[in-house]
């Protein structure tokens, strides 16, 4: 296993993804083999990664993975010269209950790989009281492996001189400082990040990152600050759910978990993109229709327009099975509300019925026991995901597909659908628990 490090901040929206992409570039254009990975439950940044190293992002979730899962996710940095993770939301964010692993923290990625925390600190608005927050979080989990801070969006050389004697005297190593550029913020939407592929002009912008890191950052003292643990022989990724997949790809479908699809291709399964936007149908020759997560809603008026692809898949679902999750889950349906409160009609395998026009916020991993059988799994079996959307049900008269709870066991009232041979979640799969 490659040495490594973890990129995490006290917060989200501290700039740590811009010292991420920008990292993983610079490492990358001095020649080294970079090995991305995320922790916890995130779909889209992993996508950026790539465009950044040139290497497939992988996840890794405490909560939702076990051993086996977590080792075969780690081996996928065979051949690497450096790992670089970057966290999710503030260093020790995790949830209540513990899951398989943990409680899914950036904390304990970084303890279980071994792998050195570089804390990202927005410094603005405070000076040598940075030190007294970036202490705490290094003395928080004595075990930690730390090591150093970057100091962002500071002011001014004054105020570098302030904050930096803070840390000095809290015994922190500074690894860089970088200096407010508002420039530097990625596109956002409702559910983050805009996606890789929608960014106008994005190997420009992560080698504006690079060049930035470079003039305000040590590089050199976080390669050398790079560590690991040896892991166990790993275990295999998951197995694909059928040998021909037909998959939605474009800007409405894209949010699937990177181990999933890898784990696919390994097996030796064929992955048949096709367009649902590009009004297209799924390969007929495929033994299953998958449609992930993404953004049908900002979509609904061209997917309701797409008569190839509705007619298309009406006729596979006939015969094969069809699963959506999430966003696929919602175009499978009877219909969509969108934002202007139109409906737009959907495919109809599903009488599902959401509206985007009436937004409540869906957030959180989830457990799931199949009443029936999805793709891949049986009935009774235990899916771990999850779940991040905006969308409110206003009908949802199919069968429920799961028993479905939330991370400290409370039932949540979205289940699924089962319709035939279609299903569909709004929790995005991650990993199926093995019986003990």
């Amino acid at each position: 296993m490659a040495d490594g490090l973890m990129i995490s901040a006290p917060a989200s929206g501290t700039g740590k993804t811009t010292v991420m992409l920008g990292l993983l570039r610079a490492l990358a254009e001095d020649g080294l083999k970079v090995q991305p990975f995320k922790s916890g439950p995130d779909y889209i940044d992993p996508a950026f990664h790539l465009a950044a190293a040139g290497r497939h992002s992988f996840n890794l979730d405490g909560w939702a993975m076990g051993d086996g899962l977590w080792q075969a996710i780690a081996a996928q940095a065979a051949g690497a010269d450096i790992c670089v993770a970057e966290g999710s939301m503030g260093l020790y964010d995790g949830v209540a209950t513990k899951g398989l692993r943990g409680f899914g923290s950036s904390a304990e990625t970084a303890v279980s790989m071994g792998w050195p925390v570089v804390l990202v600190i927005d410094v603005s608005g405070q000076a040598q009281s940075a030190a007294a927050t970036a202490l705490g979080f290094r003395q928080y989990m004595p075990e930690l492996p730390f090591a150093g801070v970057i100091l962002n969006r500071c002011a001014s050389p004054r105020h570098e001189r302030l904050t930096r004697a803070g840390m000095e005297r809290a015994g922190l190593p500074v690894l860089g400082v970088l200096p407010r550029r508002g420039d530097l913020a990625l596109p956002e939407r409702h559910l983050g990040l805009i996606q890789a592929v929608e960014h106008p002009d994005l190997d420009k912008a992560i080698a504006g990152y690079a060049a930035f890191l470079r003039e305000h950052v040590d590089i050199g003292a976080i390669r050398a600050a790079a560590r690991g643990h040896a892991l166990p022989a790993p275990s295999a990724l998951p197995r694909p759910p059928a040998q021909r997949i037909a998959i939605a790809r474009d800007a409405a479908f894209s949010f699937t978990y990177p181990h999933l699809l890898e784990g696919w291709h390994a097996a030796g399964a064929e992955i048949l993109p096709f367009s649902p936007l590009a009004d297209e149908a799924p390969d007929p020759e495929a033994d299953l229709a998958w449609l992930p997560g993404g953004y049908p809603e900002l979509h609904a008026g061209q997917l309701a327009a797409a008569r190839t692809f509705r007619d298309g898949l009406r006729s596979f679902a006939q015969t094969r099975p069809v699963h959506g999750e999430c966003g696929g889950y919602m175009a499978l349906g009877a219909g969509l509300i969108d934002k202007e409160g139109t409906r737009q009609e959907m495919v109809g395998l599903l009488g599902l019925v959401t509206s985007y026009e009436k937004r409540k916020f869906h957030l959180g991993y989830r457990r799931a026991v199949l009443n029936a059988p999805m793709p891949g799994s049986a009935p009774g079996a235990a899916l771990r995901g999850h779940e991040f959307h905006y969308s409110t049900i206003l009908e949802q008269p199919d069968s429920p597909l799961a028993r479905v709870s939330d991370a400290d066991g409370a039932p949540v009232p979205e289940t699924g659908s089962v319709r035939g041979n279609v299903t569909g979640t709004f929790f995005h799969l991650i990993s199926q628990e093995t019986p003990s």
